[in-house]
């Protein structure tokens, strides 16, 4: 049976997430299992898109395939490359925050980060009046400058992330084609390919799962618990993005405040996680927000509150049972580094003492029907998101 190696790998996968160090009860299970099927689902898929001949963008990760704590803000996309081949990737500029490319060594594994050979946002490109661009990767050093960057022998991989500040935005068009072979076909399929899918779909599988289980331990988890780390470069090279991350581990009657200065970044965003490192339900409660979702104070600072309990306030961020977890802000297509004074501060405080906590608490609370109003609109504006 071709299709053996993949079944071994799922079987596999299912004990890694029975045996997974955090699991403490049927709910965390159930969240695994339904991890475990998006995870199915994303490798058998990127194994038949693995094509670096006539190349195509992929969604690397969405609301049912989830990894690596992906940013509820961000649409990502990758494409394979050969580094001795020339690739000419054209599109539109949306009207989003932040469009980043970034050429990587290999993918991520359970013992490290792949390289990043080089990161850049669309900034570094010339974007015509109608938002029309184009940008070739290409073993041709002459060739370096603006509208072409020089892939290292060992690159495999071009990453681009489209990210909002607000959900309303527009999203821009992509598409990417290699030089020499625009015109032609590849080879049709034949018994040897597709088995040799199935046993990388079962091999990503497997690393996937492993790796993003490890990458907290790495980034998170040895940190002090309910605290959450001065601005740093985003580990992975992204050239002009910083991050702030910590671990919660709260009752239900505790809230978690995470006060963070309003950026003058183009964008802002904080979000939380589950110990699976894969982002909560965004869509149908609000547990994420950008800094222009978010309600600002007049001190020019953000008030954040994580919690089981609903506190009545705008920036509530809803840990739909999750007693730990994780929390990260994000800051992109920034023009100078961070500093301590750009970072978070947080406490612990019981639900009961936020209106004392909060030195804009009144202002900040909202009513039933205004949250409800929110979620809906977190709905329908990711639907249009989602659907160009």
């Amino acid at each position: 049976m071709i299709t053996q190696p993949f079944a071994d790998a799922i079987a596999e996968a299912e004990k890694i997430i029975t045996d997974a160090p955090h699991v403490r009860g049927e709910a965390d299970l159930v969240e695994g299992y339904d991890y475990l099927a998006g995870s199915i689902q994303a490798c058998l898929h990127l194994a038949r898109a693995y094509q670096r001949d006539h190349p195509f963008f992929v969604q690397s990760t969405g609301p049912y395939t989830k990894m690596g704590l992906d940013n509820p803000d961000a649409l990502y996309f990758h494409a394979y490359i050969r580094p001795d081949a020339e690739y000419v990737v054209t599109g539109t500029r949306g009207t989003t925050r932040d469009l980043s490319f970034q050429v990587l060594a290999g993918d991520y594994t359970p013992v490290e980060v792949p390289d990043s050979l080089t990161a850049f946002d669309d900034r570094a490109l010339d974007v015509a009046a109608d938002g029309s661009f184009e940008v070739r990767f290409g073993p041709d050093a002459a060739k370096a400058g603006r509208g072409y960057v020089v892939l290292p022998e060992n690159a495999a991989m071009l990453v681009v992330r489209e990210v909002y500040g607000d959900w309303r935005e527009q999203r821009g068009t992509l598409r990417i084609h290699r030089a020499d072979t625009l015109g032609t076909a590849p080879a049709p399929l034949d018994r040897d390919t597709v088995a040799k899918r199935y046993g990388v779909a079962g091999k990503l599988l497997l690393g996937r799962l492993r790796t993003f289980l490890a990458f907290p331990e790495w980034f998170y988890l040895n940190l002090p618990v309910n605290t959450m780390t001065e601005p740093r470069r985003t580990p992975g090279g992204l050239a002009t993005q910083f991050s702030s991350a910590g671990h919660y581990e709260l009752s239900d009657d505790q809230a978690l405040i995470v006060t963070v200065p309003r950026s003058e970044a183009p964008y802002q965003g904080i979000q939380l996680g589950s110990m699976w490192y894969v982002s909560l339900d965004y869509v149908n409660h609000q547990t994420s927000l950008t800094a222009d979702q978010a309600r600002v104070d007049p001190d020019g600072r953000i008030r954040f509150v994580v919690s089981e309990r609903d506190p009545g306030v705008a920036n509530w961020l809803e840990r739909l049972g999750h007693e730990r977890g994780y929390v990260q802000i994000r800051w992109q297509r920034l023009d100078r580094d961070l500093t301590s004074a750009d970072g978070p501060d947080v406490e612990v405080v019981d639900v009961d003492e936020l209106p004392a906590r909060l030195p804009f608490h009144d202002s900040a609370r909202v009513t039933a029907d205004e949250w409800s109003e929110r979620i809906a609109r977190r709905q329908t504006e990711f639907a249009t998101r989602m659907l160009g």
